[in-house]
C-alpha cells in the first residue's frame, strides 16, 4: 500500500499536532499533492488542487464497496449511520438530500435571522463579569439552539442533544477507544428511540418546521422510510451544530489574537479557510482509477485534508495570516466540494456571520482571560475552552 508515495508519520494525537496541525500539513504539501499518511494507512491530500479535485471526481464516494462487518456493541450506531446521506451514493443519496434541501429553503433559513440576533442577544446579557468560558456560555449554545427552533425539536432539550451528539462523533476521532463505542452506541440508541417518540406526537400534530415537512415527505409513497427519517433528523441535528461550535469558536479566538474586529461575509469565509472545523474528511475509490500519478484500486481510501487545502500558498497567498479581506473566489473548501457538499452551508455563514457581528458590537472590550487550548478530537478541530473577559 502506498508504494511510490511520500510517507509521513505524523500520530493525530499528538499534542503537539492537535493544537497546531497547520506546520506538518506544510511539510506534507512540500513532499507532493498525495502523502501516504502511516497513522491512517492511506494517501492524504496536502493541497488544494488536490483536495478539490478528489472530493468533485465521482469516481469517489463515501459508501464502502463492501460493508464491513458490525461488531455486536456497535450495532445501535451503524443501524442509524446506514441511512445517513452522509454515507450513501446515488440514488438514495440524490433522494434524501433532494428531500431535505426543499425543506432546508433559503427562506427558511433566512427567517431565522432576528431569532438568531435576539438569541445572541439574550445569551450576551446573561454573561457574568468575571472571567468566564464562552465556548459554553455562547459558541455551543446559538447553533445548537437553531437547529433545534428550524427543525421543531424543544430547545430545552439542547443538553442533551449535545451529550448525544458528542458522543456519537466520538466515533470519528482518532484514538477512539471501547468505551467511547459504547457510548457512542447508546447515544445512537437512546436518540433514536426519543426521536420516534416526538415524530408520533409531531405526526399527531404537524406545525411550521423542518420535522413536519420530513414527516409529510415520509408519508408520501416511497419518499422516504421511517429509518431514513429518523437517520436524517439525527444527522441534521449533529451536523447542524457541531462544526458551527468549533467555527464559532476558533473564529473567536483568532479575532480576538489578531485584534480584528469588523464583521462582514468575507470575514466568515476568511475564518472558515483559515482554521476550520473539520481538517479530514475520507473519500472511497468506487472504480480502479488513477489520479496525481497514483493507482487506487476499487475499496482504496483517500483522506482529503480540508484544513491544509485553506493553507495551500497555491490558493491563498501568503495562506498563514489571517486576512478578513482576502477574494472569496476560488472557494476555501471548509464545506467540501462535489457532490457532498455540506446542505447547512448557508445556515452556518448565517449564525457565524450574526453571532460574531453581536458579539463584539456589544463586547467591545472582550479579551483573552487565558491561552485557548484545542481538544483532542482530530480530526475535527475545536477549542477544548476558550476563557474571555469583557
Amino acid at each position: 500500500m502506498g508504494a511510490g508515495l511520500p510517507r509521513v508519520t505524523q500520530d493525530p494525537t499528538d499534542a503537539a499536532f492537535v493544537q497546531n496541525p497547520y506546520p506538518v500539513y506544510d511539510r506534507m504539501r512540500a513532499l507532493g499533492d498525495l502523502v501516504w499518511w502511516d497513522a491512517y494507512a492511506m494517501p492524504v491530500t496536502p493541497t488544494y488542487a488536490a483536495t478539490g479535485a478528489i472530493l468533485k471526481d465521482r469516481r469517489f464516494g463515501r459508501e464502502p464497496l463492501s460493508p464491513p462487518p458490525v461488531p455486536d456493541h456497535l450495532r445501535d450506531f451503524y443501524a442509524v449511520e446506514a441511512h445517513s446521506m452522509l454515507e450513501l451514493e446515488p440514488p438514495r443519496h440524490t433522494r434524501l438530500r433532494g428531500l431535505v434541501t426543499r425543506a432546508f429553503t433559503s427562506a427558511r433559513i433566512a427567517a431565522l435571522a432576528p431569532g438568531i440576533e435576539a438569541l445572541c442577544h439574550a445569551l450576551i446579557d446573561a454573561f457574568p463579569d468575571t472571567p468566564f468560558d464562552l465556548l459554553p456560555a455562547y459558541c455551543t449554545q446559538v447553533p445548537v439552539r437553531i437547529i433545534a427552533r428550524l427543525l421543531g425539536v424543544p430547545e430545552d432539550t439542547a443538553p442533551q442533544l449535545l451529550a448525544w451528539s458528542n458522543a456519537m462523533v466520538g466515533m470519528y476521532q482518532a484514538g477512539r477507544n471501547h468505551a467511547m463505542e459504547e457510548a457512542a452506541n447508546t447515544a445512537a440508541h437512546d436518540f433514536r428511540a426519543w426521536l420516534l417518540d416526538l415524530i408520533a406526537a409531531r405526526r399527531a400534530s404537524p406545525a411550521d418546521d423542518l420535522l413536519s415537512a420530513l414527516i409529510a415527505a415520509q408519508a408520501e409513497d416511497g419518499k422516504l422510510t421511517r429509518d431514513e427519517l429518523v437517520t436524517t433528523v439525527i444527522l441534521l441535528l449533529n451536523a447542524g451544530h457541531e462544526a458551527t461550535v468549533h467555527t464559532l469558536g476558533n473564529g473567536v479566538k483568532t479575532l480576538l489574537e489578531t485584534g480584528l474586529r469588523k464583521i462582514t461575509p468575507t470575514t466568515v469565509e476568511e475564518v472558515l479557510r483559515f482554521d476550520p472545523p473539520l481538517h479530514l474528511f475520507t473519500r472511497i475509490a468506487r472504480q480502479e482509477v488513477e489520479v496525481f500519478g497514483h493507482r487506487f484500486a476499487p475499496g482504496d481510501t483517500v483522506g482529503c485534508l480540508l484544513a491544509a487545502a485553506g493553507r495551500d500558498p497555491g490558493f491563498a497567498p501568503d495562506p498563514h495570516r489571517f486576512d478578513p479581506t482576502r477574494p472569496t473566489k476560488p472557494p476555501h473548501m471548509a464545506f467540501g466540494a462535489g457532490l457532498h457538499f455540506c446542505v447547512g452551508a448557508p445556515l452556518a455563514r448565517l449564525e457565524i456571520e450574526i453571532a460574531l457581528r453581536v458579539l463584539f458590537a456589544r463586547c467591545p472590550g472582550l479579551r483573552l482571560a487565558g491561552a485557548p487550548v484545542y481538544a483532542p478530537i482530530y480530526h475535527f478541530h475545536g477549542l477544548q475552552a476558550l476563557r474571555v473577559s469583557r
